[in-house]
């Protein structure tokens, strides 16, 4: 674990200064170093990625997603993570069928592969500005998505090693069964949590209580056979907007830091680990010839690509008409470009792969699992060629169709940030008035304080005059040059011996929380001046 996370910061650090999507450089890294003498060998056990890496990362991800977002665009995101997933295990099926294939075995291999992992798609499209409806669309379909493929390997394993092809009817009934029990469990639990942190204001034992949720929302679906996906996506997305009400801003920014820390070495140590896996897969299938197992991955690889693309444009024209006929959602129609974007970002990940691994090893009556390690390799295979193929080409795709730097203008972050300084400037004025006259400078301070901060809100800076644009350009240099001299001088104070470390710290705590404020002022200025 040591060596792993050595290289997860070492491969991370050099994706950084490549400017390129860490989960790709990771990848390639660790596919490299898995070839390397005297490397430790790490197999990828399917326990450790589904019972303890994958809980924490969904609910990150679905306590970060966007409860709005996510209710706007649900029936695109079921198109994708339900119908998609649908089409593609069918679709395999299918064309193992017509090459000679078991048609089941076919059907188990799509299913391992229907499932996608965009991280490394939303890092790219969120750098380069790409539209938030094609990102919400995007991170919505990988939270749910795990639920349905992995229902559909279920399918599959008892088709191949019991004979029991379940009636539809069945399966129907099973994903119902599956979504609504997963779903009543998160929620469930997010309203208990959300109950016991109103009574607790303590930053650690608040975090502990957040990392405990995932694994008791996962596990506990999974005991009454529902989806511990699912419970895990709807406790996270429920606590996520209700967090604001019962997280205090010290625990919040606490539980920032600390889980932008733990989704970092996470993921980190999963892309290592699926590059780590290649010389293991490579020694199951020894005695095969090379060209036809490489020839065998490039066809298999483009084959999924091509079932994410043909299915992206009719199901979209679908969802379109359902979102503005029936539910009158006003949605803009999604063009060729933003639907090749989407189709182009079926990149693949570990819980494909630990899917693959986690096959069984024997039939029912005993004799070995047929081609269970050319599923393996397909997997691996797959997770290689759209992870590092797709996620380099997806930037210079974006810019050459012209989607780079085209995310919407941040209207609703501008009104309410100018509603939030109005409402203070408001309050300012009233209490004034009720005050006593001998503190109107105090007052007059702290209206001046609002005003240059609405300045840099109310229209455009450049229609301003050229004296309210250099006033407020002043103003904001000379407020980073003011925390400078604090923290310098109180740096200073601690080396004298003048003050300790502990009182250093809350110095600098309340200086940072200034700066990022100041900072996120900056950038709203240079948003309005470009």
């Amino acid at each position: 674990m040591l060596l792993l996370l050595l290289f997860v910061i070492a491969f991370a650090a050099l994706a950084q200064k490549l400017k390129t999507p860490y989960p790709i450089v990771l990848v390639v890294a660790g596919l490299l170093l898995g070839f390397v003498p005297h490397i430790p060998k790490v197999s990828l056990e399917p326990e450790l990625v589904l019972l303890v890496i994958l809980p924490p990362l969904l609910y990150s991800a679905a306590w970060l997603t966007s409860w709005q977002d996510f209710r706007h665009n649900l029936v695109s995101i079921v198109s994708l993570a339900i119908g998609l997933v649908a089409f593609t295990v069918l679709g395999v099926a299918v064309v193992s069928s017509l090459t000679g294939f078991d048609w089941r075995i076919g059907f188990v291999l799509g299913a391992v592969v229907a499932t996608t992992d965009s991280i490394a798609a939303t890092s790219i499209a969120k750098r380069i500005g790409l539209p938030k409806r094609i990102v919400a669309v995007l991170e919505g379909e990988s939270l749910v998505n795990d639920a349905t493929g992995l229902l559909a390997l279920q399918f599959g394993i008892a088709i191949v090693v019991y004979g029991q092809t379940p009636t539809i009817s069945f399966a129907i009934f099973r994903l119902v069964y599956l979504i609504v029990v997963g779903i009543a469990v998160g929620l469930i639990l997010g309203r208990v949590v959300e109950w016991c942190e109103h009574r607790i204001n303590d930053g650690p034992i608040e975090i502990a209580v957040s990392i405990f949720v995932p694994y008791t929302a996962y596990l506990a679906a999974e005991a009454v056979r529902g989806s511990g996906v699912l419970a895990v996506v709807a406790a996270g997305l429920y606590l996520g907007h209700k967090s604001s009400r019962f997280f205090s801003p010290t625990v919040r920014l606490q539980a920032n830091a600390v889980w932008g820390s733990l989704v970092f070495i996470l993921n980190g140590v999963v892309f290592v680990l699926i590059g780590l896996q290649l010389p293991y897969v490579l020694h199951e299938i020894e005695g095969e010839p090379v060209s036809r197992l490489l020839l065998g991955a490039a066809l298999f690889s483009a084959l999924i690509i091509l079932l994410r693309l043909l299915w992206t444009f009719p199901s979209a024209r679908v969802s379109y008409f359902i979102r503005t006929r029936l539910l009158h959602q006003n949605e803009k129609r999604p063009g060729p470009r933003d639907l090749f974007v989407i189709g182009w970002t079926g990149m693949r990940g570990v819980v494909a792969l630990a899917a693959a691994i986690s096959l069984p090893q024997a039939l029912a009556n005993g004799s070995p699992f047929p081609h269970r390690n050319l599923i393996v390799f397909l997997t691996f295979s797959v997770i290689l060629v759209t992870l590092v193929l797709q996620g380099l080409t997806l930037p210079p795709l974006i810019r050459a169709l012209g989607l780079a730097g085209a995310s919407e203008p941040p209207i609703q972050e501008t009104k309410a940030r100018r509603a939030v300084l109005e409402a203070a400037l408001h309050y300012l004025e009233n209490r004034r008035q009720s005050d006593q006259p001998a503190f109107a400078d105090l007052y007059d301070d702290l209206a001046q304080h609002y005003q240059h901060r609405l300045a840099g809100l109310t229209g455009d800076l450049n229609d301003l005059d050229g004296s309210d644009r250099e006033r407020y350009a002043r103003y904001l240099d000379l407020s980073r040059e003011l925390l400078d001299t604090e923290r310098q001088t109180a740096l200073r104070l601690r080396d004298e011996g003048r003050i300790g470390d502990g009182v250093l710290r809350e110095l600098e705590h309340e200086l940072d929380l200034s700066e990022s404020r100041l900072n996120a002022a900056t950038t709203n200025r240079a948003r309005k001046i470009q």
